[in-house]
């Protein structure tokens, strides 16, 4: 859990938003060896403590837009009100996109969502921390990302933040179905205490008669195809000896190995989120990030299933040595790899130890640096005490924020220590003072884009290291920039981007680039908002895009969609024209509703009683289409030519993603027309079907 102040320095950059927030409230770390027991009360975590902004006002978000001072929505057609809510209860979630605490409370929101999916409503609030949050854009990617499908505000000015009396995140806020606030509880591992909380409006607002249990559907930004080689690629490993280049195709959940000029050589996993060892085409992962590579091993961070996957190059087979794919919160001692009971928590980057069988570990979700011995298989905790912080000191005293990136000269392992925008080193021998100590970085909140020496740099969320030549080479990731450093004089300098968002190689920009490799001359660039690798030459100072070919992005199968809630429509006999071929007309028209731009239908159509009828054109899992008005032409193939006097019955079902035309929320609306056809000479070709007039 973060809060918006620093032990050690005042927060420059947010001053004016937070300033007045930025009070007691201490940074939450605990050393403990497994889940934390939930308490006796369920209700003993909430705080109850209702915000000043709202003291003695009676269901004030039915009587004002609590959710005012937003800039920009996510996931959602239209802005909501908190208005537009009542009869729901709702579920505020404060975050920002870099805190791994927001990241991992993902899945508890999720559950919770299945549960009450008709009487609970989450909405992500999006309060940032650095700059690069504010953007609305950057924000879309992130909730494309990670999949969330809930509504998201860009709280760009913390104006809701500051109404509900936030102090750190994540912070999730309890709105009841009155439009009353209830209650609040901060940090991670709260789901069960929210599950009862919210479990017990729920039975309230049905005893009084008081919910809306109209369904809540949005169209997530995840749900948008995506056609490139690559989704949001997180880290990239170059093996110059072997030409091969390991890319980290964090979006797809995969492993793509390609040569060092990007025509691709295999592909890792079967691009569908899960958690499964076998074989390169049955293995499965969940949001990889970084590698190591001993010998024709390759070591993955299998990041959102908290585990270390090893990759048998040659047997081209998967197995995990560490994790079990569910979170664990432990800080100190050690166990055993192979133990199923122990998980990780958050892995996001590994190194070898040379002269060793360890390798380090990047453990981003307890602010730590932990080990593996690939020999003994004892995993343990190394260097950090777990509180998020920028401490130097001993191995055990110091005070990491969040590390994603590692690199080593063979004396220190340098660690980009991402949510203090800073480089760390830690002495591999123990034998330098401090063992901890810092290259580059002051605190939580010290930040910006400042090249320099020592204490006057600024970063802004760094993610990926790389050494090479007594140079440290830094993926500054908000700051849309590649630096080098000199570690032992302290200096930082630009070396690529022009720190806009782009994807130009002529002159070379990139969009929070994640991790770098080092080959020879050539340094080898996730470039994750881009969905790209980039390269650039060190001695020619150029970048080029690999194409990548031969990648494709995985190809998840199909399945036939259920229109659950679909409206049944009866419709008399139609007659149509003889042939082989006919057309569906589909008006969109729905009365009191407007479609969702850029939201595809999904259509299925069948023939119930003859389904050898239909060409192999339509598809038997439905097409999706977006529409350039309000209405579709579907053609309608046939497998033969129907003559005068034949029939067929045919089934077409869409879901129309639409929004109320006086405000409210938009819903998922489902229709299933069912029309007998009679072929007959002098019949046209068209079947038109509508929505009804009323429902």
């Amino acid at each position: 859990m973060t809060t918006p102040s620093s032990p050690r320095r005042a927060a420059p950059i947010l001053a004016a938003s937070i300033a007045l927030l930025a009070v007691a409230a201490g940074m939450a770390w605990l050393a403990r060896t497994g889940a934390e027991p939930a308490p006796a009360d369920p209700f003993a975590r909430m705080n109850m403590v209702v915000p000043a902004s709202f003291k003695g006002q009676e269901g004030v978000g039915a009587t004002q837009d609590l959710f005012e001072g937003g800039i920009a929505w996510l996931n959602s057609a239209q802005p909501i009100r908190s208005q537009d809510l009542i009869g729901k209860v709702v579920l505020l979630d404060f975050w920002t996109y870099c805190c791994i605490n927001c990241h991992h409370i993902i899945p508890d929101l999720e559950k919770l969502e299945r549960k009450y999916a008709d009487e609970l409503v989450v909405i992500g609030v999006h309060s940032p921390k650095f700059p690069a949050e504010r953007d609305t854009e950057n924000i879309r990617k992130k909730v494309r990302e990670y999949g969330v499908k809930h509504p998201v505000v860009n709280d760009a000015e913390m104006t809701i933040w500051r109404r509900f009396g936030v102090r750190s995140w994540p912070t999730l806020a309890v709105i009841d179905a009155k439009g009353n606030f209830r209650g609040s509880v901060s940090g991670e591992g709260n789901y069960d205490t929210l599950d009862a909380f919210i479990g017990k409006l729920v039975e309230e607002h049905k005893a009084n008669g008081e919910l809306d249990e109209t369904p809540f559907v949005v169209y997530a930004e995840s749900d948008r195809p995506s056609d490139g080689p690559l989704l949001f690629p997180g880290k990239v490993l170059a093996d110059a000896p072997n030409n091969r280049l390991f890319i980290a195709d964090t979006g797809h959940h995969r492993v793509v190995v390609t040569d060092l000029d990007g025509a691709g050589q295999a592909t890792i996993g079967t691009g569908i989120r899960g958690f499964k060892d076998g074989p390169f085409d049955q293995a499965q992962f969940d949001r990889p990030q970084g590698f190591c590579l001993v010998g024709d091993a390759l070591y993955v961070t299998d990041t959102e299933n908290h585990a270390i996957r090893r990759v048998d190059l040659s047997a081209r087979t998967v197995e995990t040595i560490a994790g079990n794919g569910t979170q664990s919160y432990r800080r100190n001692g050690s166990f055993q790899g192979s133990n199923q009971a122990e998980g990780l928590n958050s892995p996001w980057d590994l190194l070898p130890v040379p002269g060793t069988s360890e390798l380090i570990i990047a453990m981003a979700g307890p602010h730590q640096l932990w080990k593996i011995d690939l020999e003994s298989n004892l995993v343990s905790v190394w260097a950090g005490s777990g509180r998020e912080d920028i401490i130097d000191g001993s191995y055990g005293d110091a005070a990491f924020a969040q590390p994603s990136g590692l690199a080593t000269d063979g004396t220190y392992v340098y660690v980009a220590d991402s949510e203090v925008s800073g480089i760390r080193r830690v002495s591999l021998s123990g034998e330098q003072a401090p063992q901890v100590g810092t290259v580059v970085g002051q605190g939580l909140f010290e930040f910006g884009d400042l090249d320099g020496v020592g204490d006057a740099v600024r970063l802004q969320h760094c993610l990926g290291l790389a050494y090479g030549d007594d140079r440290l080479y830094i993926a500054d990731t908000y700051n849309n920039k590649i630096k080098v450093c000199d570690p032992e004089a302290r200096r930082v300098e630009t070396l690529v981007g022009t720190g806009e968002a782009g994807s130009s190689d002529a002159s070379p920009s990139f969009y929070q680039p994640g991790g770098i490799s080092l080959a020879g001359d050539t340094l080898y660039i996730a470039d994750s908002n881009n969905h790209l690798v980039r390269a650039f030459d060190l001695d020619a100072k150029q970048v080029r895009t690999l194409s990548l070919d031969g990648v494709s992005p995985p190809k998840p199968p199909k399945k036939k969609p259920t229109f659950a809630n679909a409206t049944p429509i009866e419709l008399p006999m139609t007659e149509v024209a003889p042939g082989d071929a006919l057309t569906v007309d589909l008006s969109l028209e729905i009365p009191g509703f407007k479609l969702q731009p850029d939201s595809p239908v999904l259509t299925l159509i069948e023939a119930p009683d003859s389904p050898d009828a239909l060409g192999p054109e339509v598809s038997p899992t439905g097409s999706t289409t977006l529409p350039t008005g309000d209405a579709l032409t579907l053609p309608v193939p046939l497998s033969k030519p129907f003559g005068a006097g034949d029939t067929l019955t045919l089934k077409v079902s869409a879901s129309i993603f639409a929004c109320a035309e006086e405000g409210g929320f938009c819903t998922l609306k489902q229709y299933s027309w069912t029309v007998p056809l009679a072929f007959a000479e002098g019949a046209g070709a068209t079947v038109t079907l509508a929505p009804p007039a009323a429902e």
